[in-house]
């Protein structure tokens, strides 16, 4: 059976995650190409993206993003002893899992007018009561996501990766499905719609699969589990680092609403962008080489860890430092071919291009950030990134009030950014504060996990990190100055320019390291190629 099939090696998982993980973002593409045709940058978007806010939330402080990392070293652990208690285990897991998302819902239904309020008071009060509407409807999506977390630790366990890689890819179905079919006739709240029925389609795929390794359904129900309070234990630091987050983004949505119409959607939509080059390439990386690094430390085999880790780390920035400078040079080009559609405008487009333009100081830090992650939960250190998470969280705060304010004023700084970014006279340009200021807490983020992971693993070849790291710096920028060249003399559609432009400057790119004699050219290969060692 194809959802059962097991990957044996781990370029084999990186492949099926890279490929699944490119296609549910280009999925996510489609949805946000759809979103900005239907609404525009308008307030209808802003309630949407606004409407996510307190039901993610909720799930990280429930649940926490960090499920697998932390139930599946136990799970394996059971299972190895007892098959039997490992199920038992699981079983017990998702029933104390629906008895506490009954309750948080019950207290969520009766407190969710007042937190909205708070979060969006600069909505007038028609948009507030619709966002607390479109809340309500989304929470529904936390209770499938929360059972999709236990299923897919199940499936990552025993390397069943195609239900797991394809459980995003419906998701996105779902929300298109909204988008299309269920929108013309109510709005936003149909999308709201196509998001529960995809939250439903990413648990409903994983669940056959599980069945077919060995779950069984049994209403066992047991507070006192020894194992349970373990899991407690190594997911509390991962509740508070995937709650961290999430009051980011709701303090963000908070600045964002008092802006103006738009600028929650043009955070949002540019983020979403930016995260592509993050998901296929931090995360499959990160996700496919987890279970070998934690192996490899559990064995004591320091030396092996240390090679793996260094190899990947570097092959992924040889891979995104480029890719945020090609983000940059093409920023236009991407929105205008992605959202400039329907509803969306040119302002916003083109405040939405800046936007995605200044996320390039951030691209390869936050596709490394995710190795150095794995890194310290191969350790079994989950402290030190929550701890870096909640400074992050305050340094954000603080750095988004500051730059928003730079920004909706003049000065030097901000006639400076103007024209790097082209938008002269472009309204709404405060918005703008909001994501440097969030792109800056990122990269310093990153140079904090960095720091803290060399201090605990100093026999890491730092030396080969800051070599591959200047190489790739001297090429990216002059593969960046060559795009620009490139982009000034071709007269053609944004998506003619886009392709020509990107296909000439990754050759320029390889060359130049080819030269350099840098051996992580061979990263390129491997996404290329389907198979790998």
């Amino acid at each position: 059976m194809f959802l059962n099939s097991k990957q044996k090696t781990i370029g084999g998982a990186v492949s099926i995650l890279a490929i699944a993980v490119s296609l549910s973002k280009l999925l996510g593409v489609l949805r946000d190409r759809l979103l900005a045709g239907s609404f525009g940058a308008s307030i209808d978007l802003d309630i949407y993206f606004a409407a996510f806010r307190i039901p993610d939330l909720i799930y990280g402080i429930i649940f926490a993003g960090g499920v697998l990392v932390s139930l599946l070293p136990l799970f394996s652990d059971i299972y190895n002893k007892n098959k039997e208690k490992s199920w038992n285990f699981i079983n017990n897991l998702i029933n104390i899992f629906l008895v506490v998302f009954v309750v948080v819902g019950i207290l969520f239904f009766v407190f969710s007018p007042e937190l909205v309020d708070k979060m969006v008071s600069g909505f007038d009060e028609s948009a507030v009561q619709k966002t607390i509407e479109l809340t309500r409807l989304i929470f529904m999506s936390v209770l499938f996501f929360g059972l999709s977390s236990i299923f897919s630790t199940i499936l990552n366990y025993f390397n069943r990766f195609v239900s797991y890689s394809l459980a995003p890819i419906l998701y996105n179905l779902g929300i298109i499905f909204g988008i299309i079919f269920l929108a013309p006739h109510w709005g936003i709240f149909g999308v709201g719609v196509g998001v529960v029925f995809g939250a439903f389609l990413h648990l409903l795929i994983q669940i056959p699969p599980a069945i077919k390794l060995g779950y069984r359904y049994k209403p066992i129900i047991n507070f006192r589990d020894s194992k349970l309070k373990e899991f407690v234990t190594l997911i509390i630091p991962r509740i508070i680092a995937s709650s961290s987050s999430q009051i980011n983004f709701i303090v963000i949505t908070f600045i964002a609403s008092g802006i103006g119409v738009g600028a929650i959607s043009v955070f949002n939509l540019s983020n979403n962008l930016r995260y592509l080059p993050i998901g296929i390439i931090g995360v499959s990386f990160a996700t496919a080489i987890f279970p070998l690094l934690s192996k490899l430390w559990a064995e004591g085999q320091v030396n092996e860890f240390c090679n793996r880790f260094v190899k990947l780390f570097n092959e992924v920035l040889y891979i995104s430092f480029p890719i945020g400078i090609l983000i940059f040079v093409l920023r236009n080009e991407i929105v205008d071919i992605i959202l400039k559609t329907g509803s969306f405008s040119v302002v916003a487009a083109e405040i939405t291009a800046a936007a995605l333009g200044l996320f390039c100081i951030s691209t390869f830090a936050q596709c490394l950030a995710p190795i150095l992650l794995r890194g310290f939960f191969s350790l079994k250190d989950t402290i030190t990134p929550t701890v870096i998470a909640i400074f992050f969280v305050i340094l954000n705060v603080f750095l988004s009030f500051f730059f928003v304010s730079v920004f909706s004023g003049d000065g030097m700084f901000t006639d400076v950014m103007k024209n790097i970014l082209g938008l002269n006279g472009t309204v709404n340009f405060s918005v703008l504060g909001l994501v440097f200021a969030f792109n800056l807490g990122l990269l310093i983020e990153f140079l904090l996990l960095f720091y803290f992971f060399k201090k605990k693993i100093k026999e890491l070849k730092y030396k080969e990190i800051y070599l591959t790291f200047a190489k790739v710096f001297c090429s990216s920028i002059l593969m960046g100055a060559f795009a620009f060249y490139l982009l000034s003399i071709i007269d053609a559609s944004s998506l003619v320019q886009f392709i020509i432009v990107s296909l000439a400057s990754f050759a320029f790119y390889a060359i130049l390291t080819i030269i350099l004699k840098m051996p992580e050219i061979n990263a390129i290969k491997r996404l290329i190629r389907r198979n790998g060692n």
